[in-house]
């Protein structure tokens, strides 16, 4: 759930994008390769969307676990050391 797979050594792609102008000028003033900066943050965006997504798909499951744990208590709690 907390990795994101996708092919690094796929080909580039040509994207249009509308930056805020202001931005976009600070950031070639600093010699920012906006390219790498969009791909770095997609990754965090792309990888968060799917923990929501995985956390939505699954909710039900996890709302059954832990009302099972609650009720029964943890399977082999009784050998934990902590």
């Amino acid at each position: 759930m907390s990795s994101i797979h996708f092919d690094p050594s796929a080909p580039k792609k040509a994207t249009n994008l509308s930056i805020n102008s202001d931005l976009l000028r600070q950031a070639k003033e600093l010699h920012i390769n906006l390219s790498q900066a969009v791909e770095e943050h997609l990754v965090n965006v792309v990888r968060e969307a799917q923990q929501q997504q995985w956390l939505a798909e699954n909710a039900d499951f996890i709302a059954a676990y832990n009302k099972r744990i609650e009720q029964d208590g943890l399977p082999l709690e009784q050998y934990r050391t902590f």
